[in-house]
């Protein structure tokens, strides 16, 4: 049985215009779907608030079994699903299968949500029962972006709806079917009931409706800074939550005593994993000062190794950039750097929407790539002197939201992360780390803080109501 036949990928007509699903890759065309329109969000808003009251009165268990069965669901068509993440978003099939994993997990962890003790007994001052009990807050807003697509989506998906919420998704147009319409046709066959989740791919106009509809009172944006800079604007205006994971610009530190055997294939990693279209990829290379010329050297030699190429159909450790936008984008940086005094250890090329992984030596605060989210595979490096220098230097920068610190001390790395601010830390380890199980988010302008997985689910789908219950009417001196 397909889940992705075209025929039935739309479960709701729109009404917008008709958008080519294409492979960057190749250009060929995949499909094509209808984009939604503000009446269209409008509607699906509606149609999802009046569903989402019955799901709410629905036992726990029974939402639990829909979402074990769609984690179950994301490993019975992993083949399916794996050729359309390859395909639709560029990434390359081992890529693909870690986002087929953690969504499974994130299905599976969202299932022990719906059990979670839903409140707690209040002590009071009066002769009552007093107590706290979450409930949904209703209709969940999820606007996904096309990097990690599948992820991405049903990190928020999966626990609004075993929260006993409804949800509408708006998946960025050019990863609509992996970003979206996967999860529609995955979690019907589960068992959700219609209306519950409404997939509607579309543009800016889509989103602003998205944030403004009243029926929808809490928004979890993934995006770029500026983005959920507007998207939190919004929101605030019209009174909702906005949970908002946004840009990054993350730091690798690598001290004295690194192992540098060890490193550079990790350091490769945290930058060129999905072509650095990561909102965790390390963008900078902080590296001891005695250490730094064999990194740069060895990162270059470890670089023009890699291959580059259509994962669809060859073996390729870095697949195309999603569209032409992204590479001008990219290569714009990276010329502009080598125009202010970087040197170009490695990289700096491409063919078509293939980016060669890059390595640039000698910047500073000024560089660009350095400076600003690349969101490519480009690996600025820098030196410094002393902890402090590599302390003040990892956090002179406006985001915050993972970071990686090499060392044999592990307990010296720990000390060195509490002097940076920064929403995650990875001792030994690069900065591109997710699980379904570990709270995750940035704060300044990488997002409001950890608003994903975890403990962090319930804050974010539920509202805390106080309840009192006595036995007569209360006496007043009135």
């Amino acid at each position: 049985m397909s889940l992705l036949d075209p025929r039935t990928w739309q479960t709701r007509t729109l009404t917008g215009s008709a958008y080519a699903v294409t492979e960057p890759a190749t250009g060929d065309p995949l499909g094509t779907v209808a984009l939604a329109t503000a009446e269209d969000v409008r509607t699906a808003a509606a149609d999802a608030r009046t569903a989402q009251r019955e799901w709410a009165r629905v036992p726990h268990f029974v939402r639990a079994g829909v979402l074990r069965r769609a984690g179950d669901l994301f490993t019975a068509h992993a083949d399916e699903l794996r050729e359309w993440l390859v395909r639709e978003s560029g990434s390359i099939p081992g890529k693909a299968d870690f986002e087929l994993h953690v969504a499974a997990q994130e299905c599976y962890e969202a299932a022990a949500l719906a059990s979670r003790p839903a409140g707690q007994v209040l002590p009071s001052e009066a002769p009552r029962l007093s107590y706290t009990r979450r409930v949904p807050v209703g209709v969940v807003g999820v606007i996904a972006p096309f990097n990690a697509p599948l992820i991405l989506s049903i990190r928020s998906v999966a626990p609004a709806l075993a929260l006993g919420n409804a949800v509408v998704l708006k998946p960025d147009p050019r990863t609509a079917v992996c970003g979206g319409l996967a999860l529609a046709a995955v979690l019907a066959a589960a068992g959700l009931p219609e209306d519950l989740l409404a997939v509607l791919p579309g543009g800016p106009e889509a989103g602003q409706a998205l944030v403004a509809d009243p029926q929808v009172p809490v928004i979890s944006f993934t995006g770029s800074t500026a983005a959920g800079r507007a998207v939190g604007e919004a929101a605030g205006r019209h009174l909702k939550r906005a949970h908002l994971e946004l840009g990054g610009n993350s730091a690798l530190v690598v001290l004295e005593d690194a192992d540098l055997d060890a490193v550079i294939s990790t350091a490769a990693w945290g930058s060129f994993f999905h072509q650095g279209q990561i909102c965790m990829t390390t963008g900078r290379h902080l590296v001891h000062h005695s250490l730094y010329a064999e990194y740069v050297e060895r990162l270059a030699a470890k670089a023009d190794t890699l291959a580059v190429g259509d994962p669809h159909r060859v073996q390729v450790h870095l697949g195309p950039l999603i569209d032409g936008t992204q590479l001008a984008k990219v290569h714009a940086l990276v010329e502009s750097s080598t125009a202010q005094g970087a040197k170009l250890a490695a990289g700096g090329t491409h063919e078509d929407l293939f980016y060669r992984p890059t390595v640039l030596a000698d910047v500073d605060d000024h560089t660009p790539a350095y400076a600003q989210e690349v969101f490519g595979p480009v690996a600025p490096v820098r030196s410094f002197a002393t902890a402090d220098e590599a302390a003040a230097l990892a956090a002179a920068s406006p985001y915050g939201l993972s970071l990686g610190i090499v060392t044999r001390d592990a307990a010296r790395g720990l000390d060195l992360a509490e002097r940076i601010p920064t929403g995650i830390v990875h001792i030994n380890d690069q900065t591109v780390n997710d699980e379904a199980v570990a709270p995750f988010g940035g704060i300044a302008a990488s997002g409001t803080g950890a608003r994903f997985g975890g403990e962090a689910n319930l804050e974010a789908f539920t509202d805390v109501r106080w309840t009192t219950v006595r036995g007569d009417v209360a006496p007043y001196p009135f």
